[in-house]
């Protein structure tokens, strides 16, 4: 992240560093949207990747990437997949008009139905080449829609084909997808807040020119249709049309990354899902790696990182793991080093992976990385252009879809970084989803 080095004798493992995490229920409630409690008090095995509401507004469900469901006030537990050993990683959960079932979809297009939520097909037979990003329900619960991160649209059941986004030149992936309550038309979402309308679905304004200091992760409709919500990545809600805004501000604290949202049956409130208000052990899948028995430490130390810099306040870009630099390398040699593993200390990603070269073990972008690697963003190690940032991986998934833990990362305010959750993504897709390639995997 910054040129130049300070290389030197491996550092030794530090005493714990305290360290804020990013406090908080895992789900918040805005406006009439009852405080009903989230998985920020729970350990769980894999990130939370979605919120969905019963109809009447008292309860949700909290879906996790390993298929797992959390209930919270009245909503039923139906069923769960935290028992199986899931191909592809879950990315969202949609309930059925009744509240009496939900299904998950998972990133390769599989769909899970539980309760009397109806299966009417899926993807995860034959896989897009892209990853599948959200899900939206017809009209009776009859059908729903699978939204892909190039724009495409995939109907099944009662679901109308009324258009996608397939083949534009997007500004940046698909996140997000809503549908209008007559069926006829649905909104797409992109994470830089481009909104493409379709069918009766009307535009009521974007985020694509507005500078709003972060990127999009999830959006809804109103229930008159006649407006929807945006959500920024640091939490922020920016409201289109008749969406009332009841908070909180796009770029103003708190910045807990937020991943999903949920609207109250009147459209007067919403649910937040911050994913990284909920400690992950990243346990399923388990993070084992054949040939490095330190694997499971490092990704432990990692996690028990993942939390706002505690240092910030005392000048740009100061942070525990080192001085105050762009600190993404440094952060990964302090979680390499409470493991047991001897590594200098070198503020550049790009000499960080030079010596890993010749110290450790080396992956290509194409190969399949193992958890506990050090995963290099840019096109190469050669400078600060082509270098621009690393992160640990944290989970590997069979499809191929990692989960990372980043230092120096977003959403945060510029100079004010953390240390985050990043993922489920696919790494051939980094480029959309992170702004940047994948040039390398590397560790110790």
């Amino acid at each position: 992240m910054l040129a130049g080095s300070l290389a030197g004798v491996p550092r030794t493992a530090d005493a714990a560093i305290p360290h804020r995490s990013f406090v908080g229920p895992g789900v918040t409630g805005y406006g009439d949207a009852a405080q009903l409690g989230g998985p920020g008090g729970a350990s769980l095995a894999a990130p939370a990747v979605g919120v969905a509401a019963l109809p009447n507004g008292a309860g949700y469900w909290v879906a996790t990437a390993d298929g797992g469901v959390f209930t919270y006030g009245d909503a039923p537990f139906l069923g769960s997949l935290g028992n199986l050993h899931l191909y592809a990683p879950i990315v969202g959960i949609a309930a059925t008009p009744d509240g009496l079932g939900y299904w998950l979809v998972a990133m390769d297009g599989g769909v899970f139905s539980f309760g009397d939520a109806q299966f009417f097909g899926s993807l995860g037979g034959s896989p897009p080449d892209h990853s599948v990003v959200a899900m939206a329900v017809a009209p009776g619960g009859l059908g729903y829609w699978l939204l892909g991160s190039d724009g495409s649209v995939h109907p099944f059941g009662t679901a109308l084909d009324l258009g996608s986004a397939a083949g534009v030149a997007l500004a940046g992936p698909m996140v997000a997808m809503a549908a209008t309550h007559d069926g006829l038309g649905y909104w797409l979402v992109g994470s830089d807040g481009g909104v493409f309308s379709f069918g009766d679905a009307r535009f009521f304004g974007s985020a694509a020119d507005a500078d709003i200091g972060t990127w999009v992760t999830a959006a809804a409709a109103t229930p008159d249709d006649d407006g929807y919500w945006l959500v920024g990545a640091t939490g922020g809600v920016l409201t289109f049309g008749d969406a009332p805004f009841e908070g909180p501000s796009p770029n103003q604290p708190p910045f807990s990354p937020t991943e999903a949202m949920a609207v109250t049956p009147d459209g007067r409130g919403y649910w937040l899902l911050r994913q990284d208000e909920a400690a992950t052990g990243f346990s399923d899948p388990a993070p084992t790696a054949p040939g490095y028995p330190e694997a499971a430490r490092v990704i432990a130390a990692a996690a028990g990182e993942i939390g706002p810099d505690p240092d910030a306040s005392e000048g740009r870009f100061c942070n525990p793991y080192g001085p105050c630099v762009e600190w993404c390398a440094l952060f990964a040699e302090w979680v390499w080093n409470q493991a047991g593993l001897g590594v200098p200390e070198y503020e550049f990603t790009g000499d960080l992976y030079d010596w890993l070269s010749d110290n450790g073990s080396v992956r290509s972008p194409t190969s399949r990385p193992v958890p506990g690697d050090g995963v290099f963003y840019g096109s190469g190690p050669e400078d600060t252009t082509t270098s621009v940032h690393m992160g640990i991986v944290a989970q590997v998934w069979p499809d191929g879809a990692i989960d990372t833990i980043e230092g120096d990362s977003g959403p945060e305010p510029d100079g004010m970084y953390a240390v985050v959750l990043n993922g489920p993504f696919l790494p051939a897709e980094s480029a959309a989803y992170n702004g940047a390639p994948i040039y390398g995997y590397a560790h110790p």
